[in-house]
């Protein structure tokens, strides 16, 4: 059966504090309904300063739907490195992962906004340098061991459920991203389908003598949208994912590469550009895409559409999937 995702970036523009906590809560809701329908994954992300409340807290996130849920994974796609203390980021991967006994999966990135890192006073120039420090700090500390941090002796406790640690992978579109995976012997998620980059990271796998995988976006990797009549769907909601598309858009630059990258400017661009599609239930299927990734309540969607389309995809979509 195809791997079934609902994401959730929790963005609302000019949202009030009780209009945005009840689009959080509506997001628990929906992942605890998303698992007892046999969805595989809730994908979340972390983005700071954004006017559009675009999640900052992917971890605090990813607890309260492990709270809510039983089975299903969280993946955060991804994870800032360099903005993050590397003893603390252990602490809290460790403790997720204890909570949801091995349900979290962790993508590493670097990022690709200088105001991120402005936010947090952190240099941009060393993002590399810092994300290697994170990386290897990361893996010493879930030994348990004591080892050298920043010329001193530390511990992190406690050790995570998971052995010999959390899922973790780097992700990135560059070379030294590859590397820095096939280094440090763990998996790589390329931010698009890049097979060229792929070849490079099994490459550098054999050069460290290291062995890892690669979690690559498939060629055709939409966000999703179900709706029994798309063209009321777009007409109504399209101006929600032009939002989103332009926000994402505008942080990108020529050189990164993202499976979800959008040039579109008007919602009819946006429709026939095809990152963002909506689909009957019968379209869904009869697409025959190896991931599904279904965006609810993509940015801003009123959260009643977002349940709509969600109760379209759990109860349509995956039973007539293939087993």
């Amino acid at each position: 059966m195809p791997v079934s995702v609902v994401r959730f970036n929790l963005v609302e523009p000019g949202a009030s504090p009780a209009s945005l906590g009840a689009r959080y809560r509506a997001a628990l809701d929906m992942a605890a309904y998303a698992d007892e329908h046999g969805v595989t994954t809730v994908q979340t992300e972390e983005h700071h300063g954004v006017g559009n409340n675009w999640l900052p807290s992917p971890f605090a996130f990813a607890g309260a739907v492990f709270g809510a849920t039983r089975t299903i994974a969280v993946t955060v796609s991804a994870v800032i490195g360099p903005l993050h203390d590397p003893l603390r980021l252990a602490e809290d991967i460790a403790v997720l992962d204890l909570l949801s006994g091995g349900r979290l999966v962790t993508v590493a990135g670097i990022g690709y906004r200088p105001e991120e890192y402005a936010l947090f006073d952190v240099e941009w120039k060393r993002r590399g340098r810092l994300q290697d420090e994170l990386l290897e700090t990361l893996l010493k500390a879930w030994t348990g061991e004591e080892f050298e941090y920043r010329g001193r002796t530390v511990r992190v406790t406690p050790r995570p459920f998971t052995d010999p640690h959390p899922l973790l992978l780097v992700g990135g579109s560059s070379r030294a991203a590859a590397r820095r995976a096939a280094r440090l012997g763990l998996p790589f998620f390329p931010s698009a389908h890049l097979p060229g980059l792929e070849a490079y990271y099994k490459e550098q796998l054999t050069e460290y003598g290291t062995e890892g995988w690669t979690m690559m976006p498939t060629a055709e990797t939409p966000l999703l949208h179900i709706a029994e009549d798309p063209d009321r769907a777009w007409a109504e909601y399209g101006e929600h994912f032009l939002h989103e598309a332009r926000t994402y858009a505008s942080w990108q630059s020529g050189d990164i590469r993202s499976a979800v990258r959008s040039e579109a400017t008007t919602v009819e661009q946006l429709r026939a550009e095809g990152v963002y599609r909506i689909l009957t239930p019968e379209e869904c299927v009869a697409a025959g895409l190896e991931n599904l990734v279904l965006h609810p309540l993509a940015g801003g969607m009123p959260v009643e559409e977002g349940w709509r389309s969600l109760h379209l995809f759990a109860e349509t979509v995956l039973p007539a999937l293939p087993a």
